[in-house]
């Protein structure tokens, strides 16, 4: 009903024949009669308009203050987060193959070094003596290899003339083969001596960092000690190695036969900072029982160094786009027992629960399936308190409230 018409059916209900005006004169109540009339409607309109207008106020006043957001329909980069662990490609620990005392260090603490590279020397002279004894005994048994065979010559024209029994034929003949293994076994102690030599002289087999030295010259390394002489780790390129839930398996195997069109990004412990974006090589052949997860290798070619061996990381695997999808902020989906929900925020700044469907979460964003449309506002903040019908407040929240609050006005 309006308040002009609320008016008027008051005033027919006032009747002023009620009222004595005998003791006034006549002549001055016709002459006020209207503007009496017109002060007791002005009353009656300012009672309804503060009886109106305060409970407009109380109901603003009780208004629950959220956030909110748009519900959006754009492309949707699906990524995975995971945390994991810098590594190198290669990594070689660097120890002694024969025991000796160090000569020499020839690398710098935590240098680079190229592959073939002399690190360190061992004290070669037993090994040089060792060599040259293997050699004299080499000489010696080939001379004796070689006046066995005359004797054998000897003995066969013997044979033939039947001047000499079967039997020293033979045992000559024995000789000569004993002879010639004996040689043969000289080689090989020779061919030893020779590696040995060699590994006196400890090289990089990598190219890469090579460590703080572990032992210092002087000392006495054993081929079967436990202390190595350094540790060299490839850098460029390196590698990273994380592991993610085997739910996400069955979208991990539809890119199986192309693993490295898959980007994996790298960030800094808290996120902040983008340390080197690279590729997906590697996915493990089995899934751990014990923590459910799956293991994963991405490599970065890391030129400019900015990630290390044994450095952590967070990481954020590319899996896939999906177009023109319905995106909302993560926060705003809630969950019961009866499904998952939205506290819609209507026209009138009341809220109301939208059954939805979701498909998949990331980066703090939802993929609506159903229960939403583009452009409706759902609840962000605040939703531990609503109720279905609920009048809740915007004013107080970003600047894309702001816009949305304007945007209904």
């Amino acid at each position: 009903m309006k308040l002009w018409d609320y008016s008027r059916d008051y005033l027919k209900k006032f009747d002023l024949k009620k009222y004595d005006f005998k003791k006034y004169d006549k002549s001055i109540v016709t002459k006020h009669k209207k503007l009496i009339c017109g002060i007791i409607a002005l009353g009656i309109l300012a009672f309804i308009a503060w009886y109106f207008f305060g409970m407009h106020q109380k109901e603003k006043h009780n208004a629950l203050p959220v956030a909110v957001a748009k519900v959006k329909k754009e492309d949707f980069s699906f990524y995975i987060s995971a945390l994991g662990s810098v590594t190198p490609q290669y990594s070689v620990t660097i120890t002694a193959q024969v025991s000796g005392k160090i000569k020499k260090i020839h690398f710098a603490d935590g240098q680079n070094v190229n592959a073939g590279d002399l690190l360190a020397e061992i004290d070669s002279a037993p090994y040089l003596a060792q060599l040259q004894q293997f050699e004299g005994q080499l000489a010696r048994d080939i001379a004796l290899l070689d006046n066995a065979r005359l004797d054998l010559k000897r003995y066969e024209k013997l044979w033939d003339q039947n001047s000499v029994s079967k039997q020293v034929y033979d045992t000559q003949k024995a000789l000569v083969a004993q002879y010639v293994g004996t040689v043969e076994i000289d080689k090989g102690l020779i061919d030893n001596a020779k590696v040995n030599l060699e590994y006196c002289n400890i090289k990089s087999p990598i190219s890469g960092k090579i460590s703080i030295r572990l032992i210092d010259e002087g000392n006495v390394i054993q081929s079967t000690g436990q202390t190595p002489i350094a540790v060299v780790n490839t850098v460029t390129p390196i590698t990273l190695v994380f592991f993610l839930s085997e739910k996400y398996l069955p979208k991990l195997l539809k890119h199986s036969d192309n693993l490295s069109a898959l980007k994996v990004e790298a960030y800094n412990h808290d996120k902040t900072e983008l340390l080197a974006t690279g590729n997906l090589i590697a996915l493990d052949n089995q899934i751990d029982p014990t923590t459910g997860t799956i293991k994963l290798k991405a490599d970065f070619s890391n030129e400019d160094l900015k990630l290390f061996p044994n450095q952590f990381a967070n990481v954020k695997l590319y899996v896939e786009t999906i177009k023109d999808a319905l995106i909302i902020p993560t926060a705003a989906v809630q969950h019961s027992n009866k499904g998952t929900f939205v506290y819609a925020v209507t026209n009138e700044n009341k809220v109301k629960i939208h059954n939805i469907e979701t498909s998949m979460n990331s980066e703090g964003k939802t993929v609506i399936v159903s229960g939403v449309n583009a452009d409706d506002i759902v609840v962000t903040e605040g939703t531990d308190k609503l109720v279905e019908g609920m009048l809740v407040s915007t004013s107080d929240n970003k600047s894309e409230n702001h816009a949305i609050s304007k945007k209904r006005k």
